[in-house]
């Protein structure tokens, strides 16, 4: 096994980027997410979720939105502005798309700036375009057990207890309007009465029916009132009934949770939570699922939703654009995090430059050594401010430089409001002010601006502690992330690709050192190296002095990684430094037509499309390949070791690569 540095390879009109395994990433903006007019609001997320990948070490909570309660006039202001955000972006949210992205992006990193600087191969690269068509990146979650996860199968589960369809028509637009202002308590309502019209004992059940499945928190009773009947929705058990669906109305044989399959398009995984259960009328924490998949990406994962039927799940069918539910199964438990092995990709690289020993080099190289596990470039953010400078400010306990960094206004790709929200914030440092600038308020800078407004600019640590803690957490792993990165390439350059005493290698959950007279019974898939913590230990080589020197030259020590505030102590993990894919296949096919897919998605087999034919000989060379990953592994690097690219987006602009097209 060679080991080579990195040289920087054009991708011809290369839209970057991929995703991590857990989180899914491929860096195309598409125009194609919509929803059909049923849709009934649609949530945004903060620049800051959309641009970074979390992987599963970092789980986020499906329900990512802090609210404070209490508080001042101000304060219900900002949360009543907030409710009105999400029936979208203003006309000045959009105003950025008239930039030169290339010119945005000047400022981002470079792969050298976090680390990665390392091939294992060396095999001569070759250009591709990755993700000229949105359905050239697929993935498919990998269950506990070792199965894929596909959407083959919408039909329901036969269920006598499960009320007619006609619960999904028999209310008007208007009824459902005001059932679901009276469910969220948005007015001073106490009650909604609906008139029977053609009043039946069937009709009124219908309404009764689709009153609880579809308003869960609210009971019915039916009154009459001047000669006319009428079905009176009211509260019976406060604001709790949300989080809790009725248990009286799930029968006692049927497992609690609904088990489906979720395809989507566009949508990372809390966007589609966010959206289902708006659409459900309930709290998104009553979801569960196995890992993150990121937004840009064709992904297929399971999903459990509590007490929610399957008929119900399917109605979204018809209302939902990108998204497609299947495979329903009822069973006892819920999803955990962190129970999947991992993910499948398919991945279409368009426009090959390589020839075919080329790629049959890299692609063998891939499959037999295969890759140097880095955090992706997706784990470190897009402009000039990356992630973890933030992380190692609150690791230092400098709470002012957080602030700062988050907030100050900076170079690269950035939404409209956001640059405006940033120049208001340099000029008054009124975070009030700054705040107003903002149509979206759920990004991090929008959630750090109210906390400042409630906290005051003296208490910047409760302030930064109205973000989601997983949010938080993401910019210490980031730091994490980065001198591993550095740590593994000097690793590699010092020692190469085999194992030496003083290594690490895990036995169990316990890392162990390599020593000198079995150094023979480990090859360099066992070597372990530790993201720096307080419960790890370090390399028995001079990597181990390396780490010293970093983390000092950050104002940090080594020796004393605990930090004052408990969720910023950081224990250490170890990862592995080579994965080696599962699952390798691969074909170099030919095409005339740059528009046509080149495999088919779950959902063209459920239309019963035809799967592509290729012709021999072509105008273009596309490699189709797939593999499998195990949790917290980046397909951006698996492909940077096949192309022999820098992955980071300020790269592949300066080469005059496309990225968003």
């Amino acid at each position: 096994m060679e080991m080579t540095e990195m040289t920087g390879v054009s991708l011809k009109r290369g839209a970057l980027v991929v995703e991590d395994n857990d989180s899914g990433v491929p860096v195309e903006e598409t125009k194609k997410q919509k929803l059909s007019e049923c849709s009934l609001t649609k949530g945004q997320d903060g620049l800051q979720n959309d641009f970074l990948s979390i992987s599963e070490d970092v789980p986020r909570p499906p329900d990512t939105v802090s609210t404070g309660k209490g508080g001042k006039n101000s304060e219900a202001q900002l949360e009543d502005e907030e409710e009105e955000e999400e029936d979208g972006l203003s006309e000045e949210c959009e105003e950025e798309e008239s930039e030169s992205f290339a010119d945005m992006m000047k400022h981002g990193l470079t792969e050298a700036d976090v680390g990665i600087t390392k091939f294992v191969s060396s095999h001569q690269g070759f250009s591709g375009i990755l993700k000229e068509r949105y359905s050239d990146f697929v993935v498919h979650e990998i269950g506990k057990d070792g199965r894929i996860s596909h959407l083959n199968d919408l039909s329901i589960p036969v269920d006598e207890e499960d009320p007619s369809e006609d619960i999904f028509t028999v209310l008007t637009a208007e009824e459902k309007q005001r059932l679901e202002e009276l469910q969220l308590f948005k007015n001073k309502e106490t009650s909604v009465a609906i008139e029977v019209i053609e009043d039946t004992k069937e009709k009124r059940t219908i309404i009764h029916q689709a009153n609880k499945s579809l308003f869960p928190g609210l009971e019915t009773k039916t009154e009459d009132r001047e000669g006319k009947k009428y079905i009176v929705a009211y509260h019976a058990a406060g604001k709790k009934a949300l989080a809790n669906p009725r248990k009286h109305s799930w029968p006692k044989s049927r497992g609690s949770y609904c088990h489906f399959v979720l395809y989507k398009e566009n949508k990372d995984t809390m966007d589609a939570i966010n959206a289902l259960s708006k659409y459900l009328r309930v709290k998104p924490n009553i979801f569960s699922y196995m890992g993150t998949k990121d937004k840009r990406a064709i992904t297929v994962q399971e999903i459990a939703v509590l007490k929610i039927t399957a008929q119900r799940l399917a109605h979204l069918n018809k209302c939902l654009m990108n998204f497609k539910l299947g495979n329903f199964s009822y069973q006892k438990n819920p999803l955990k995090l962190g129970e999947l092995q991992g993910n499948h990709f398919t991945v279409v690289l368009r426009n090959i430059t390589g020839t075919d020993d080329q790629v049959q080099q890299a692609m063998n190289s891939l499959k037999e050594i295969g890759f140097i596990n880095y955090y992706g470039m997706q784990r470190f953010g897009t402009t000039a401010v990356p992630t973890y400078q933030v992380g190692r400010a609150i690791l230092q306990n400098s709470w002012t430089e957080v602030m700062d960094l988050i907030l100050k206004p900076r170079s690269g790709a950035e939404k409209g409001y956001l640059v405006k929200c940033r120049e208001e914030w340099a000029k008054t440092k009124d975070p009030t002010a700054a705040l107003r600038k903002l149509p979206v308020k759920r990004c991090v800078e929008g959630q750090l601006l109210r906390g400042l407004s409630k906290y005051g600019m003296k208490n910047i640590v409760s302030a930064f502690g109205i973000i989601p803690r997983n949010n938080r957490l993401m910019y210490i792993h980031s730091y994490q992330s980065y001198v591993w990165n550095n740590m593994v390439s000097k690793r590699i350059e010092d020692y190469g690709l085999k194992p030496v005493p003083g290594d690490l290698v895990l036995k169990g959950a316990t890392a162990t050192y390599i020593e000198e007279d079995d150094v023979n019974n480990y090859s360099i898939h066992d070597v372990v190296m530790p993201l720096p913590g307080f419960d790890v230990i370090y390399p028995k080589h001079k990597i181990q002095e390396a780490y010293r020197e970093m983390l000092t030259a950050d104002n940090l020590d080594i020796d004393n990684m605990r930090h004052k505030i408990r969720d910023y102590s950081l224990s250490g993990a170890y990862r592995k430094i080579i994965i080696r894919p599962q699952n390798v296949s691969w074909e170099v096919v030919a095409y005339d037509d740059p528009k046509i897919p080149l495999f088919n998605t779950d959902v063209d087999n459920l239309e019963g499309k035809t799967p592509p034919v290729f012709a021999s000989e072509g105008k273009y060379r596309a490699l189709k390949m797939d593999f499998s990953l195990p949790p917290s592994t980046y397909a951006t690097m698996a492909i940077r070791e096949v192309l022999k690219m820098d992955t980071s987006i300020k790269n592949q602009t300066q080469l005059n690569t496309t990225w968003l097209r």
